[in-house]
Parts: structure tokens; sequence; C-alpha cells
């Protein structure tokens, strides 16, 4: 009888591995996705969209809930995620493990099918958009690869050290910073936002699902209100401990930022951003960040008059049938 033939250390690996998609459980997957998601990516990159508060956020929503599937190997140790978003957005990732099976292809092909789905649900045309590093070589070619199309646009991650000064806030007179007034403010929050953006994307249900976080303090959550009552920006602060601990960082979030079109041209973002800046440094945070994307020219040079510098790019992608 000849020798057995033992296959290489590697390839033994992932036989072992095997990784096998099914859809997501809900409550029950949600420990184990959250543990998962920081090996799936460089430390750097930790705090990107979407964390694992992000997708607390998201998982949150049963019709995305419905639209989320994992991966997990022969024991069923989760080693990757996929969901598609209500905006039609694509956000997965997997464990440096799961990449010697390969599923990130897998991922995408059924992310595509579900966007195909919906369409044919909604009587729309296909479309599915998702995002990754501008470094992100790997990813990239992976997209290219499954027909997706690069975008113009980018998100734009901002940083700034609260060691550094903070300016002293500019308001201007008549306007009074001050935090929302609870679940009260909530409607008036959200309409500001979409007069803000000229997007329908902003719900009170949403609004209501980050002030129900663990972590949400509603001190950092800041308005602006004009002489008359109204409300005439707001700029949502945080500090998200369970991910910094998970992380070891001390960062602090100063969006989104918003201004009514009514009351442009103020100073109130910058204002908004300093008064942040102060709490969060006040609550231990050592760094702020905030997003934005490449065409938001006003909240560019808003972040850059108060200190913030670019810290990373996203590339956009985009698929259509």
């Amino acid at each position: 009888m000849p020798d057995a033939v033992i296959p290489p250390q590697s390839a033994m690996k992932a036989r072992h591995l095997r990784v096998r998609s099914r859809p997501y459980a809900g409550a029950a997957d949600l420990p184990a996705l959250r543990s998962l998601w920081p090996a799936c990516r460089p430390a750097a990159w930790q705090t990107d969209y979407p964390s694992s508060l992000d997708l607390t956020e998201l998982l949150a929503a049963p019709e995305v809930a419905a639209r989320a599937r994992v991966w997990e190997d022969a024991s069923g140790r989760m080693l990757a995620y996929a969901l598609v978003d209500d905006y039609d957005n694509l956000w997965f990732d997997q464990t440096p493990e799961a990449a010697a099976d390969a599923p990130d292809d897998e991922m995408i092909t059924w992310g595509i099918a579900c966007a195909s789905s919906l369409a044919a649900t909604s009587g729309g045309s296909a479309a599915l958009d998702t995002a990754c590093r501008a470094e992100d070589d790997v990813r990239l070619a992976l997209l290219q690869r499954h027909g997706f199309s690069e975008q113009e646009i980018r998100t734009l991650r901002y940083a700034r050290s609260l060691a550094e000064p903070i300016p002293a806030p500019m308001l201007p007179a008549g306007y009074v910073i001050r935090p929302i007034a609870d679940a009260a403010e909530v409607e008036a929050v959200v309409a500001l936002h979409r007069a803000a953006f000229g997007t329908e994307h902003m719900t009170v249900a949403e609004r209501l699902t980050w002030m129900a976080a663990a972590d949400y303090d509603p001190s950092l959550d800041l308005v602006a209100v004009a002489p008359d009552g109204s409300l005439a920006a707001y700029c949502f602060c945080a500090i998200h401990r369970d991910e910094e601990d998970l992380c070891g960082r001390d960062d602090g979030f100063t969006d989104p930022v918003a201004t009514h079109p009514n009351h442009r041209g103020r100073g109130l973002a910058r204002t908004l951003l300093c008064v942040g800046m102060v709490l969060l440094r006040e609550r231990g945070a050592a760094r702020a960040l905030l997003g934005t994307s490449s065409d938001n020219l006003p909240m560019q040079a808003a972040a850059l008059a108060v200190g913030y510098h670019i810290e990373s790019e996203r590339v956009w992608f985009t698929w259509r049938a």
C-alpha cells in the first residue's frame, strides 16, 4: 500500500475551515458578530463605518437583519458577515482566517442577488453601492472584478488631537447652543437634517435608535437654536466606550454636523465643533474624529478651520444590472 499523501499545512487549514454561510439569526448572533469585527481590520481602520456599534444599530431594524448573512467554519465559529442596508449599500468584512476560503467573492455575489431581489419587488432597477479604503488594494481589485464602477465621490475621515488648543466658540448674537431636548425635539432635528442635506435618509426611528444606545450621552447631542427658537444646526458628539476599550483608543466623534440652509454663513458648524471638542476632552477623549463627503466643501472648510486634518479616504463603488 503506498504511503499516505499528507497535504501542506495551508491546505489542511483551508480544508478545516470550509467556510459556509447562513442567514443572520438575530440577537443570538450579535455577540459573536461584535467580537468578530475587530479581527477583520487593521488597527488603524477599526473605527471605519460600519463599526461594532454601527452594526448593532443597523441590525436593530428587522428589514436589515433579514438582509444579513454570516459565514462560519465547521465548528460554527463566525468568520465573516455581509448585509445590505436600507440605502442599498453592501457592507461586509472577513477575518484573515476566512480569507483562506475566499468568502468575499461569495459575499459580493450574495449582495448582488439581494439587490436584484429588492429591485424585482419594487419594480426598479437593481443597483448596489459599497465603499472601501483608498489604500485597500485587495478590496479595490475585488470590487472591480465583480463589475463595480468607481464613483467620483469619496468619504473623508478627519481627525484632530484634543491636546492642541481649541478655538474659542464664536456664536452669533441671539443664537444659543444647548443639548437636544430629549425625544421631544427629534422630529425637529430630523427635519433640520433633511433640509441641510437635501435628503430623506434620516428618519425619526433612526435618530431614536442613536439615542437608545447604551453609551448615548445627551449632553453631547448638541443643537444651535436661532433667535426665533427654531433649530438652526446640530452636531452629534459621542464617545463609544465599548469600542474604544476594544480598540485601545481614546477617540470621540463630532459628526454628523448639519446647518439649516436659512442659517448658513454664520459659522455655526465651526462653533458646534469647538463646543463638542471641549466636551469630548472633558470626558477623557484624546482625539476628535468626523466624517464628511468629498462634495461637502463647507463642512471640509469648517473642519480645517478648527484644526482637523484628513486622516483617510474611502472610495465609493456602484454595481448596476
